[in-house]
């Protein structure tokens, strides 16, 4: 008996709308993919494109905008204006606006000549000063915090696009065949957009982001509940593959999230005897977990996701992302900041001790960053003078450590920090520029989707040479 196989509606009103030409020059390419991907396996270690100068990323990413004058880019020029009005139309805020200056010192604590606030005091170890890059030449697209998440973490405002980490395993696959080859880590509240952030988005399901819970199990289920074994289990998995792969040539079209299920479930099925080895912290000394500040309140739950970091990579794992928020200082910024900076900077500053002590800083880059900057003046709100800052997409500051970056400062803003004026460049280079130092070039990772080869870039972009060791 003759089986009709089973259409989804898009595919049928595709198949109606399509000439035979498009159709088979789309279904070629299509298979050409496919066929590749099932010869090697969808992570299966790539050979980069060209000679690399990173193999993993690990990137810190300051939810809600820190501010480049409280940080990494002091402004003296604002203490002497404090309180005084702005005439500054930059950011959301309307109506009376008066500048604000930092509430914080600043120190140069590195022979490099980069500068940061007096509340880093793990950071400002020349050992680990001496490696960083302060870019402050960036600048975003968006105002508004999901948006700018969005563009910053997948290279798109709207959302639904392939992350940063998704395009890297996608180029890349992954050193570990046991271990998922992108890892996110939240705090129990989830940044603002939540999984949109690391997202496969057209890209197969494989590469998705697996994110580890911030208590308990990082991952659920790694004791295998309910089998008598690991062959039952086993036994069980083979079974379910099989009447998968049934259903998949039943339905006589590809289905990448059927075929991705089908992988996952093999994949989880490994993670269940490598995972809880990689992310026991136990086995750290004493000396490292301190190192990290798993001992201490403010400092234990980034500290773990860092040491989980850094024993992620080292065990082949491509791209790991850690999310902090509360860094969106409206209001009260110097309680804001030196709390959010005190609970990083320890960790911060271990990891990076800790990859360079172990060789592992010159083949990982480290990125600290937030979606965009923040104002130099506020609003005067209700009579009061409120000390914080708005949004700024014209202006910000970011971090890089290792994986093939120049140590130093990397462009400037003007004098109050309201928009970068040397080595400018959009998002969409800094993007480029990642790509590059993983060996990868963004005009030639390319994913055929909606009848087009799309890119992280969107269009195109510039790699910032200034950065590049």
């Amino acid at each position: 008996m003759h089986t009709i196989p089973h259409q989804t509606r898009r595919e049928a009103l595709f198949s109606l709308g399509a000439s035979l030409g498009s159709l088979a020059f789309t279904s070629l390419l299509g298979a050409e993919q496919s066929a590749a991907a099932s010869e090697t396996g969808p992570l299966t270690q790539k050979t980069p494109q060209h000679r690399p100068r990173a193999k993993n990323v690990i990137m810190l990413f300051m939810e809600g905008g820190p501010g480049q004058m409280d940080t990494f880019d002091p402004k003296p020029d604002l203490t002497r204006l404090h309180k005084q009005e702005s005439k500054l139309t930059g950011g959301l805020e309307k109506g009376f606006k008066f500048f604000v200056g930092s509430p914080f010192g600043f120190q140069k604590p590195a022979d490099t000549g980069i500068e940061m606030c007096d509340q880093w005091k793990y950071l400002s170890d020349p050992f680990v000063a001496n490696e960083l890059c302060n870019f402050r030449g960036c600048q975003a697209e968006s105002l508004n915090h999901p948006e700018a998440l969005f563009h910053m973490n997948t290279g798109s405002r709207l959302g639904g696009d392939p992350a940063l980490g998704s395009w890297a395993t996608y180029g890349l696959g992954t050193e570990n065949q046991n271990l998922p080859g992108y890892v996110v880590m939240t705090e129990l509240a989830l940044p603002q957009g939540g999984p949109t952030n690391w997202s496969n988005g057209f890209l197969p399901p494989h590469f998705q982001g697996t994110r580890l819970r911030p208590e308990g199990s990082p991952i659920l289920d790694l004791a295998a509940p309910g089998f008598k074994s690991r062959q039952h289990q086993l036994r069980t998995l083979e079974e379910l593959s099989r009447l998968n792969a049934d259903h998949l040539q039943t339905l006589g079209v590809q289905d990448q999230k059927l075929e991705a299920r089908m992988q996952s479930y093999e994949l989880a099925f490994r993670m269940q005897t490598e995972v809880p080895n990689v992310l026991n912290l136990s086995r750290e000394t004493a000396r490292t977990q301190e190192m990290y500040g798993l001992n201490e309140p403010e400092t234990s739950g980034f500290g773990r996701q860092c040491l989980m970091a850094r024993r992620l990579v080292e065990n082949g794992v491509r791209f790991v992302q850690i999310f902090s928020g509360g860094w969106d200082s409206h209001d009260y910024l110097e309680r804001g900041h030196s709390s959010r900076i005190k609970s990083v900077d320890k960790p911060m500053a271990g990891l990076i001790r800790d990859l360079k002590s172990r060789g592992m800083l010159d083949d990982t880059l480290v990125i600290w960053t937030g979606e965009f900057g923040r104002t130099p003046d506020n609003n005067k709100r209700g009579g009061v003078y409120s000390l914080g800052r708005g949004h700024n997409n014209q202006a910000m500051t970011m971090l890089l450590a290792g994986g093939g970056v120049k140590p130093g400062v990397v462009g400037a803003t003007d004098e109050l920090g309201a928009r970068a004026v040397e080595c400018v460049h959009p998002i969409r280079d800094l993007h480029v520029t990642l790509l590059h130092l993983l060996g990868l070039d963004d005009n030639k990772l390319t994913y055929l989707h909606a009848g087009r080869f799309k890119q992280l870039s969107q269009f195109g972009g510039l790699v910032i040479q200034e950065m590049i060791a």
